[in-house]
């Protein structure tokens, strides 16, 4: 299956993940790779990684996997979880497809430092719309 390029062109004209700083690395159908480079207004007030940008970082990498095949896919459920602090200025996300319906899917979106250690982990339910 190849990526659909009008979809991931709306994907990336994502105002918000655009003002944060995400990077879209890589996107193919069921799979992507999104990078965030730690500032200072990604710090919650004791100098962490805010769990809202990891979140947002995670949500994006969904959206780019699922989009990338081509139907309009937005979330209806998100569940993260979070295993440790962040070490390092780079974070990186990567979407895998866990299963897909004709409207359904399900994606685990895990997040990494640049230790390449887990710091997170979200998991995402899609809805296809229909074309």
């Amino acid at each position: 299956m190849t990526m659909d390029t009008e979809m991931i062109k709306y994907v990336k004209n994502d105002k918000f993940a655009e003002f944060i700083g995400l990077e879209l690395v890589s996107a193919e159908p069921g799979h992507a790779v999104v990078r965030m480079a730690v500032g200072p207004h990604h710090l919650n007030g004791v100098g962490f990684v805010q769990g809202g940008a990891i979140f947002t970082l995670a949500d994006y990498a969904f959206a780019a996997a699922s989009n990338a095949k081509g139907t309009v896919t937005l979330g209806i459920n998100a569940n993260i979880s979070y295993f440790r602090t962040p070490k390092g200025k780079v974070l990186t996300a990567e979407a895998k497809e866990v299963s897909s319906t004709n409207r359904l899917c399900s994606y685990n979106v895990d997040i990494y430092d640049e230790d390449n250690s887990l710091i997170a982990r979200l998991t995402a339910t899609g809805y296809m719309k229909k074309p």
